[in-house]
C-alpha cells in the first residue's frame, strides 16, 4: 500500500518591497511521503520569494519531470522554472532551457558546499539560471515554523526575508551563489 502525501493548509501573505508584490494566497501543500518539514517549508520559501498568480508548485519529488515550483502563464509558456535542494546538471539544464527564468533554491548545510564546487563551473553557461543557499541554521529554524494548518506572514526587504507565524519568527538573508547574466 502506497504512503499518501500529508496535506498542509496555508494562508500567506506576502510583502514583497523589493519587487513591489503585495498579496494574500491560500495554499493547499502536499507534503511528499519522504519529504520532510524542511524541504515543504523552502518550498513555501520559495513560493513566496516568487510569488506570482502564475506559480504553483509542481509535482516535484512525485514526478521526474516536475520541478518544485513552476510559472507557466496564460500562453503556456514556461516562464519561472523553480527547484529547491541539490538538483543534478541534467535536471537544471532542462529547467533552464525549458524556461525564461530558472532559479534553484539550495538547502543542506555543508552538503550545499560539496554539491556547488562540483556544479559550479558547468552553470555558468546558463544566463538565466540563479542559484540561491539557504543556511542550515535559517533552514532549521524555519522548518520549526511547519504546522497542518499555518497563517505565514513574509516581508522580503533589500535582500532579507522574515517569516513569521503568530509570535514566532525568523529572519534570513540568502546567499546568492550564481545571477543570470544581464544583457
Amino acid at each position: 500500500m502506497a504512503l499518501k502525501a500529508t496535506i498542509f493548509k496555508l494562508n500567506l501573505t506576502v510583502s514583497d518591497l523589493d519587487r513591489g508584490h503585495f498579496a494574500d494566497y491560500a495554499l493547499t501543500v502536499a507534503r511528499h511521503p519522504s519529504e520532510n518539514d524542511l524541504r515543504m517549508m523552502v518550498r513555501i520559501l520559495a513560493f513566496a520569494l516568487f510569488a506570482s498568480p502564475d506559480l504553483s508548485f509542481g509535482k516535484g519529488l512525485s514526478s521526474d519531470d516536475e520541478c518544485a515550483l513552476q510559472a507557466v502563464d496564460a500562453g503556456g509558456v514556461l516562464r519561472d522554472w523553480i527547484e529547491v535542494g541539490q538538483p543534478d546538471l541534467s535536471r537544471i539544464r532542462k529547467g533552464a532551457q525549458r524556461s525564461d527564468n530558472a532559479v534553484v533554491l539550495a538547502y543542506g548545510g555543508r552538503a550545499v558546499d560539496v554539491w556547488w564546487e562540483q556544479i559550479a563551473p558547468d552553470l555558468a553557461r546558463f544566463r538565466n539560471l540563479t542559484v540561491l543557499r539557504l543556511s542550515a541554521e535559517d533552514g532549521e529554524a524555519m522548518a520549526a515554523l511547519a504546522a497542518r494548518n499555518m497563517a505565514l506572514e513574509c516581508t522580503i526587504q533589500e535582500g532579507t526575508v522574515w517569516l513569521a507565524q503568530g509570535a514566532r519568527s525568523v529572519e534570513m538573508t540568502l546567499e546568492t551563489l550564481l545571477r543570470p547574466f544581464a544583457g
